[in-house]
């Protein structure tokens, strides 16, 4: 029986010993020279019979947990509306720092100017003095939570990328994968290409059920060379991936467009505006979220929520469930009808 599994299916030959109790004499009655007398009483036979019964069960239903028994664990195909979403999450130094600030500086003090900063930290607002990777956590756990369909990874990176989660819709572990990020501090540096090379495989080999995302979430760019580009290139479009990058202005940054005035070549030292270029050229659906603060990033993450809500289709395990608990509860419930009975007998006649 594939439904039905024991982990001891030996102890299942000592069923038959269940049935001693309806094959065993009564027991002593008490002595009364008038029972003879007595007219026969086929109530109390029926009692009798089914405390029999109830021992029987008792025994049974010890028997049958001992065997272990349990529901195996099975796939079952489910269709639901969502994606299946590689977080790519910047672990990098800068992302322990907080968002860009506002454009209402004071008079006299530039956006690129250490003045700057020393108002960003002093009389910038709380939500923008939160941490952009802290934020960046709290946003994407309750984007994870609003969405049961969705199959997810997790990739951290800065120098290295480091594959935290694999695909799965068990809410509590994608909570923790993403609540992890809060150990330690992150390293100075970041390679995005490699880190999208380590996302882009974990596509490889899974049957295309539906779409397929990509989330990257940094607050910088990188230059990559020409053989990394063109292998990504390859790689997303054989596994028809969409991109989506949740920028977060640091203090200072460029932003990733060109300001008004700024020459095609100033774009060459700007490694966010160079990777907004490549992701553009790339035969696969691209969107970019610039994010200055929390709020802008909450809108971002809300706007990507809204739209990849295609059908998918997903194959669902169904964990081991154990039945040994219900045999016992059932012995139990006998046990205590006999207990009753037993509580009621009389043991001499008045």
């Amino acid at each position: 029986m594939s439904w039905l599994g024991f982990d001891d299916p030996w102890v299942l030959w000592l069923l038959p010993l269940a049935l001693l109790p309806l094959i065993a004499p009564a027991g002593t009655p008490l002595p009364n020279g008038w029972l003879r007398y007595a007219p026969r009483d086929r109530a109390s036979t029926l009692v009798g019979w089914a405390l029999r019964g109830a021992t029987t069960l008792a025994l049974a239903a010890l028997l049958f947990a001992l065997a272990g028994p349990h529901r195996p664990e099975y796939h079952v195909e489910r269709v639901g509306q969502g994606a299946e979403i590689v977080l790519l999450l910047d672990r990098s130094r800068s992302m322990d720092q907080g968002f860009a600030p506002g454009r209402a500086l004071p008079a006299g003090i530039s956006p690129k100017s250490p003045q700057a900063l020393d108002h960003y930290f002093s009389q910038a607002p709380a939500r923008l003095r939160e941490s952009k990777g802290l934020v960046a956590r709290r946003l994407l756990a309750e984007f994870t939570a609003q969405r049961p369909d969705d199959r997810f990874a997790l990739v951290a990176f800065s120098t290295l990328p480091m594959r935290v989660l694999d695909f799965t819709a068990k809410r509590e572990v994608i909570q923790a994968a993403i609540e992890a990020g809060n150990v330690g501090r992150g390293l100075s540096e970041t390679n995005i290409g490699r880190a999208l090379e380590v996302a882009l495989e974990m596509f490889e080999g899974r049957p295309y059920n539906g779409s397929r995302i990509v989330m990257l979430v940094s607050d910088g760019g990188d230059r990559m060379d020409p053989d990394t580009r063109e292998a990504l290139s390859k790689m997303a479009r054989r596994q028809r991936v969409s991109i989506y990058w949740l920028y977060l202005r640091s203090a200072n940054s460029p932003g990733l467009t060109l300001a008004e005035g700024d020459s095609d070549a100033a774009a060459e030292s700007v490694p966010e505006i160079l990777l907004h270029d490549f992701f553009n050229s790339l035969q696969t659906p691209y969107r970019a979220y610039e994010a200055s603060d929390s709020r802008a990033l909450e809108r971002a993450i809300e706007d990507v929520n809204r739209q990849e809500k295609l059908p998918i289709t997903y194959d669902e395990l169904v964990p081991r469930r154990e039945l040994a608990p219900w045999a016992h509860a059932l012995a139990l419930a006998a046990v205590l009808l006999l207990l009753a009975a037993r509580s009621l007998e009389i043991r001499r006649w008045a």
